[in-house]
């Protein structure tokens, strides 16, 4: 980053940190060694977003991540503020009930398919040793375990350890990366940063609003399990001739689960999030005793279960259909209303760059509900297989397998996958016309050489021009993926409510190709489903250690976890609530103290830093910077995805409160792009796309063939030193020193002066990486 391999860590540590080189590290001693040139220094945040392979399992957490990401997703709106705390709490209730899944998934696996289905059939627990304490035999007799009741209770356990350890991850990366508080400031009413919500004071540290709604999910995963236990012996106690006492235990607990599941509803509902002070306290009542009363509720309904029941015997399944069947009820009503909330406010400000006309956030809602489903039935498929070993579940083998619905849904895969194999088709073929219109185009933009025209070199770099526009049909293809996979998830749901039985079974009398399509794509989708599930997982691990798979998915990991944990405590943790401070506590410590001022200078992600730091700063420090931007997705991802944080208003205002702001693009590059401003403002910022390659053949200056560097390596551009020097020596006059006194970001009275031997250099670089791949991260 700072082309020298000699440098020094001046602040931060092993995770993220502020580095120069070794000469520059005492350059405020020495300042007239340094008058009239920068010092350059970069923040390096890597670690944050990657680091040991065990980082890996944060992809099963990926539907928490991406529901919190449709959270930001709302469009701009005017003056709608019920609708926006709506639209906030219809994506709450979803990742709400996407714990639920997880949890319910992790029920049906342990309780449902274990303890209940294999531990209950001796065929099943014949080759199973471990299983053996759990086993019954032909006449249904066996040990102290052996009955229902005290196999789910021990089998609760396994869920119930899985919400324990997603509290504690949640506890976890909050201390270790989201903890630090941001630089402390009023909000200006007469600031234009109003226009966006990243400016606010409190908006980089959610702890309170994290803590609550980790309660309320560990809540609702201990009450899950113990809802999968408890409903199960009270059905049973509820029959004719059963014990009376345990009827009325059996009541009582169930009507305590409902009050607590309401409870947890209303914390959800009630708890937003505050960004407009610095919210530094804690519901240490509602944080601690609602997950512990939960817990308590679990112990109670454990014993309760594990009572001596002698003629209980497990048969069929659990009745987990209904659950499953009410949990995807649950998240298509709450898509639907939250895309009619999102129309509305879209309808208060149109932008036609807005990703899908303002349905970017319901579209990304379904895809984490779809994610969950394909992860929870997944793992069920592929254990129902294992368990059953030869056999099939529920079509001749020893066990019923998972749920119906589970099986519906795997079956409609093999269909959407079709639909997704079309769409790529077609953007294929969007993109082959792009190519040949590219390769008319390429030679016109290097007039010098077109005598040397080479058609295998044009045909690469238009190439590379048509696939780095690809990015803009994203929204088009994550809208149709959407919208099909909701019709296709209530198509499996009415299927597996109306017939209650597997789409192979249920298509029994029907014309021969319907009922062979019905039993391929059960076939099929009950494979996919679990094959893709683990291949999820294994690519996940190899994204660690193969650096090309990491550049892959390191781009979608840093949108992802770039936002605050809104809508989801278990999603992975936001870097940018450490990253963000850091920037602006650097910021405001070097204009403080030198009396300087500094270009910032951002590469993709950390262009999205550097435009969130510089809205944190007070308008006296803000107007001391630049920026420089380059390969930066501000407009071109964030812009049209994240509308109200993002949008033409929001850039607009960074333009107009900053000293300047040059941005640097290439057509090349699959990621960056123009900021696209409107009126003059464009102009101001943006330059003209830069050449890639660099030359088109050999040429004196470049004798061997210049690559094509698509997104990295900006610098090596002559571009970029001459729009540096000219950002530089804008910001060469002297600004007077503020006080010493008081923390960084105060502003002292006009007048004062920078004590005589103390004058600093007149500006430091400040470069901020992307941290998926070093070679390509120019800072």
């Amino acid at each position: 980053m700072l082309g020298d391999p000699r440098t020094v860590r001046i602040s931060g540590d092993e995770t993220a940190a502020v580095f120069r080189r070794t000469e520059d590290a005492d350059a405020e001693q020495r300042p007239d060694d340094y008058r009239g040139k920068p010092v350059p220094e970069a923040y390096v945040w890597s670690n944050l977003t990657s680091g040991n392979g065990s980082r890996a399992l944060w992809l099963l957490l990926l539907p928490f991540m991406v529901v919190n990401l449709a959270h930001w997703m709302r469009p701009t709106s005017r003056h709608r503020k019920r609708l926006v705390r709506g639209y906030g709490l219809l994506v709450r209730l979803t990742g709400l009930t996407l714990t639920v899944l997880l949890v319910a998934a992790a029920c049906e696996v342990a309780l449902d398919l274990t303890a209940w289905q294999c531990a209950g059939t001796p065929d099943c627990t014949a080759d199973r040793a471990w299983l053996g304490f759990l086993a019954t035999d032909a006449s249904g007799h066996g040990g102290w375990w052996s009955q229902p009741g005290r196999r789910l209770a021990l089998a609760a356990l396994v869920p119930a350890a899985l919400t324990g350890l997603l509290w504690y991850l949640s506890h976890r990366t909050w201390s270790a990366y989201e903890s630090v508080q941001p630089l402390p400031h009023q909000p200006d009413p007469e600031e234009e940063t109003s226009r966006t919500a990243l400016g606010r004071p409190g908006f980089w540290y959610g702890r309170r609003l994290v803590a609550r709604l980790r309660a309320a999910h560990t809540a609702a995963g201990f009450l899950t399990v113990a809802a999968a236990v408890g409903t199960s012996a009270a059905r049973h106690d509820r029959r004719p001739g059963g014990p009376a006492p345990l009827d009325a235990l059996g009541w009582t607990l169930n009507s305590t689960l409902l009050l607590g599941g309401a409870v947890v509803v209303w914390v959800v509902c009630r708890r937003g999030r505050s960004e407009n002070r610095l919210d530094r306290r804690l519901d240490r009542t509602l944080v601690r005793w609602l997950p512990v009363s939960a817990l308590v509720h679990l112990v109670l309904v454990l014993l309760y279960a594990g009572w001596s029941r002698p003629g209980w015997r497990s048969e069929g399944r659990l009745p987990g259909d209904a659950t499953f069947g009410g949990i995807a009820l649950v998240q298509g009503i709450l898509v639907l209303a939250l895309a009619v909330v999102a129309h509305f406010l879209y309808r208060t400000s149109p932008d036609s760059r807005t990703a899908i006309r303002g349905f970017g956030g319901p579209a990304v809602a379904m895809l984490a509900c779809a994610l969950g489903g394909v992860m929870s039935g997944g793992v069920a498929q592929r254990v129902a297989d294992w368990l059953d070993g030869p056999g099939s579940p529920g079509a001749g083998g020893t066990m019923d397998g998972p749920p119906v619905l589970l099986t519906w849904q795997a079956s409609v895969i093999p269909p959407l996958l079709i639909v997704v194999a079309l769409l790529c088709a077609w953007s294929g073929v969007r993109t082959l016309q792009r190519k040949r219109r590219e390769m008319t185009a390429v030679p016109l933009d290097y007039p010098d050489e077109n005598e040397r025209e080479d058609s295998e070199r044009t045909r690469r770099i238009a190439s590379k021009r048509a696939r780095a526009a690809l990015t803009d049909v994203a929204p088009v293809l994550v809208g149709i993926i959407s919208a099909v996979t909701l019709v296709f998830g209530a198509g499996a749901l009415t299927g597996a409510w109306l017939t209650e039985k597997v789409p192979g079974e249920a298509a029994q009398g029907t014309p021969d190709w319907v009922e062979a399509a019905a039993q391929t794509a059960q076939a099929l989708g009950s494979w996919l489903i679990g094959v893709g599930f683990i291949l999820f997982v294994t690519w996940g691990r190899r994204a660690y250690r193969d650096p090309s798979a990491r550049r892959t998915i390191g781009i979608l990991w840093d949108v992802g976890t770039f936002w605050p944990r809104a809508a989801h405590p278990f999603a992975p943790p936001c870097y940018a609530e450490r990253a963000v401070p850091d920037l602006t506590w650097r910021m405001a410590a070097w204009t403080r103290t030198t009396g300087g001022r500094l270009v910032i200078s951002g590469h993709s992600q950390g262009s999205v830093l550097a435009a969130a730091a510089a809205w944190q700063l007070r308008p006296s420090v803000r107007r001391r910077v630049a920026l420089l931007t380059y390969g930066s997705p501000l407009e071109r991802l964030y812009g049209r995805w994240f509308p109200a944080h993002f949008g033409p208003a929001a850039l607009t205002s960074l333009h107009r409160e900053v000293d300047c702001w040059r941005n640097l693009y290439r057509t090349t590059d699959p990621i960056g792009g123009p900021m696209r401003l409107p009126g003059e403002c464009g102009p101001q910022v943006d330059r003209d796309a830069l050449k890639d390659p660099l030359a088109y053949g050999r040429t004196e200056a470049h004798p061997l063939p210049a690559p094509i560097l698509g997104h990295g390596d900006y610098q090596a551009d002559p571009v970029f030193a001459e729009e540096r020097a000219r950002l530089l020596a804008r910001l060469k006059p002297g600004v007077p020193a503020p006080r010493p006194e008081g923390p960084p970001g105060t502003q002292a009275p006009s007048g004062t002066e920078t004590p005589s031997g103390t004058e600093a250099p007149s500006g430091t670089e400040a470069v901020t990486p992307a941290p998926a791949d070093p070679p390509d991260t120019a800072g």
